[in-house]
């Protein structure tokens, strides 16, 4: 290992360390890479030779794809942020769900299209509306997509049985299914626009699928959690749903804060959760804190950072950063300058800030950028950031 790896894996590991402990140096820097930043990359992936509904159908291309974009992420993305250089000391793999399991779950179809990630169409459109309600409750192991997510699962078992060590490191098998992307996202994916005419049209509507949404959502994750030897009620949780930059605050209020304590109630002993919420949501964020016990929310863009801490105050713990497009199509000073600017509004202050891109790299986002946003935060003086 080099001087220069191990002067950053020293420097990372210090900086973690003492946000942890509540005494920041300057905030973590973190990068998030989803699979479609892997697909879509020319160097790792040249001329797109793993297709998305390759990847996502053939547990040998899930998992040999997902050890070689550890390995790129590893060389190529640690470097610019506060990761360890260097291959880890455990490759984690998973059955990559990526966003429409929830969707297919109950039914809708998955359609892989060249050059896009995949999606699900609406299953309850028009005079469909209450196809759900007729069929119950899908099975929660093994209900739509994750029929097959089961049988992916079982193969990448198998042939990790066979080859449990990849470059000389042990490879484990994460779980699944215990996650969910919000009761409103789900209910758009299945309903379409129609959804937001019948909040006004028919609320008595969507107050049923909401509730059929969360009961079966509760019920698939107990039943992985069991799946995977945990207990059904967790220490924490996290969870999202973007669609609720959608709608009003008194639409969340009535429909959305007794849902979300609902799941809350059944999914974890947490007095406090962590949400992710893309998109233009921040007017909801006090609400959710307040009603919910939100102390903690990855955000996307826009977002007025400093605005957003003087609301929330201190005691809340905010993930985000430069928009992912100036990150992509930016310059290197322009994604300086906006970092730093994020770094000295406010936002520091009480230590409780994590700087991410907002949110999740997009593909072929230039390598420059991020080191630009990375010299940023360790550039910019405490005095300017904490105040």
């Amino acid at each position: 290992m080099s001087t220069a790896v191990e002067k950053h894996n020293s420097e990372a590991k210090a900086v973690w360390e003492a946000f942890y402990a509540g005494n920041p140096q300057r905030p973590p820097v973190f990068l998030g890479t989803n699979t479609q930043f892997f697909i879509f990359n020319d160097e790792l992936n040249p001329g797109e030779a793993v297709s998305f509904e390759k990847y996502c159908c053939d547990a040998q291309t899930m998992l040999g794809f997902q050890l070689r974009a550890a390995v790129w992420r590893a060389e190529n993305i640690a470097p610019y942020c506060d990761d360890p250089i260097g291959l880890p000391e455990k490759f984690v793999v998973k059955v990559d769900l990526q966003n429409f399991d929830e969707a297919a779950y109950f039914g809708a179809p998955v359609a892989f299209l060249p050059g896009q990630v995949p999606d699900t169409t609406p299953i309850l459109q028009g005079d469909r509306k209450n196809a759900l309600f007729d069929e119950g409750l899908p099975d929660p192991l093994y209900g739509g997509w994750y029929h097959k997510a089961h049988q992916i699962y079982e193969e990448i078992c198998q042939l990790v049985a066979r080859q449990p060590y990849y470059l000389g490191r042990p490879i484990h098998i994460d779980l699944f299914g215990h996650y969910t992307c919000g009761p409103l996202t789900i209910a758009h994916a299945l309903r379409g626009s129609e959804l937001f005419t019948d909040f006004y049209d028919d609320p008595q509507y969507v107050q049923q699928l909401l509730d059929f949404i969360t009961e079966a959502t509760i019920a698939r994750i107990h039943a992985h959690r069991q799946f995977f030897g945990q207990e059904k009620i967790a220490p924490d949780l996290f969870f999202a749903d973007d669609a609720i930059q959608l709608i009003s605050e008194k639409l969340l209020k009535t429909f959305m804060i007794p849902v979300y304590k609902k799941l809350k109630a059944g999914l974890t002993s947490a007095e406090r959760v962590k949400i992710h919420l893309c998109g233009d949501a921040t007017r909801h964020f006090k609400t959710l804190r307040d009603e919910i016990g939100a102390y903690e929310f990855d955000t996307g863009f826009p977002i007025d950072f400093g605005v957003l801490r003087q609301e929330l105050g201190t005691e809340v713990t905010l993930w985000g950063g430069p928009n992912v497009m100036l990150l992509k199509s930016g310059s290197p000073e322009e994604v300086y300058q906006e970092t730093y600017r994020i770094l000295t509004s406010g936002v520091c202050y009480g230590g409780k800030f994590i700087l991410r891109e907002g949110n999740n790299l997009a593909p072929r986002t230039p390598l420059n950028n991020l080191a630009a946003m990375y010299q940023a935060a360790r550039q910019c003086p405490p005095s300017q950031m904490f105040g």
